[in-house]
């Protein structure tokens, strides 16, 4: 099979890079042991479909290869946070890379289709559980951080995964070797939930997870530590090493889908918004599946966070939602728990 023309193909959709390996992952026993010890949190799909993650015969019948993709997206840059504001992950400030990668994932398997009539793709961007930076790291584009992300060497971690499941058995790329951490602890020590232990994050503790994925209650506890962030979190990619801004990495092309064009919102609009206020200003953007009362619920976490760093203003408009929140019989139980453990911060 004919691997070049796969890269070919790969390039002309405007994939940042490509790699073709094996469709079993290294290590899936590793993802059952995470279940296990419940650490993926309320994602309970994780653990319905767990199978599928070490099994792509459940995916795509016959698959024996995963073609791997990554877009690009800038990473860190000089940030100027206004008053009272919350920031978004990186990658969520552009287009939904869920429909911008997907849509030219399933065109490079049509194509490839047309050339190998016989063979069956299945493109993948999240859509179903699969292991996707076991898989990227087999087909040899970068190597699984500490932090667990993909690192791309020379590049970074800055992008966001593609696979291509088929059944087709294309030429294999060779795995990199070189492991991407040493001795670095940089992204464990910054993490202000301790979240992560050396190649594991516990979902339960990650600020992104808490802030996109978990629908109950945040647990106090991590209220201080999700700082600014009120949708995703970045700190252990801004304090990579591999990571840090250079000339080459400026001049890396980026998807330009995903370019950014917000760094986030004004909590005390976010708590003013209505359902048809949060989603037009989701509106074709990876956090559109965050629901109204959880973003509501992160930026009164975050209002809390200013008053308790010193900020009057802060403080005043935070008393006055607290008491409208108390008042209000009707208010969503996840609004009052939260209210109620973002006064027991203001005494």
């Amino acid at each position: 099979m004919n691997s070049d023309q796969v890269r070919a193909i790969a390039h002309e959709l405007g994939f940042g890079a490509v790699g073709i390996g094996p469709s079993v992952p290294k290590r899936p026993e590793a993802h059952q042991a995470w279940i296990e010890a419940g650490c993926h949190g309320e994602m309970s799909w994780m653990e319905t479909h767990r199978d599928v993650a070490s099994d792509p015969d459940l995916v795509l019948p016959g698959a024996i290869r995963a073609i791997c993709v990554l877009d690009r997206y800038p990473g860190v840059e000089p940030e100027e946070v206004p008053d009272r504001f919350g920031r978004i992950a990186r990658y969520a400030r552009g287009k939904d890379y869920h429909v911008h990668t997907l849509k030219r994932l399933r065109e490079f398997g049509e194509r490839l289709m047309s050339s190998y009539p016989g063979g069956a793709f299945r493109a993948c961007v999240d859509t179903v559980p699969l292991l996707e930076r076991d898989l990227a790291s087999s087909a040899g584009l970068g190597r699984i951080g500490k932090h667990t992300l993909l690192i791309e060497p020379g590049k970074g971690s800055w992008a966001v995964l593609g696979v291509l499941l088929t059944t087709l058995p294309f030429e294999m790329d060779s795995p990199l070797i070189e492991d991407p951490c040493g001795t670095c602890t940089r992204c464990i020590e910054a993490c202000p939930t301790d979240a992560i232990t050396p190649w594991e994050v516990d979902a339960r503790r990650c600020i992104s997870y808490l802030t996109l994925e978990h629908r109950s209650a945040i647990p106090l506890p991590f209220h201080e530590g999700m700082g600014d962030w009120l949708a995703g979190c970045d700190i252990c990619q801004e304090v990579c090493p591999h990571n840090q801004p250079t000339t080459a990495r400026s001049k890396t092309p980026k998807a330009e889908a995903l370019m950014p064009t917000k760094m986030g919102f004004d909590l005390l609009e976010v708590l003013g918004w209505s359902e048809e206020d949060r989603r037009d200003a989701f509106s074709g953007s990876a956090l559109k599946r965050v629901k109204f009362d959880a973003i509501r619920r992160n930026a009164l976490i975050l209002l809390t966070n200013k008053a308790c760093e010193g900020d009057s203003v802060a403080r005043k408009i935070l008393e006055e939602q607290l008491c409208t929140i108390e008042s209000d019989e009707q208010a969503p139980d996840l609004l009052r728990q939260t209210a109620e453990m973002c006064r027991s911060r203001m005494v």
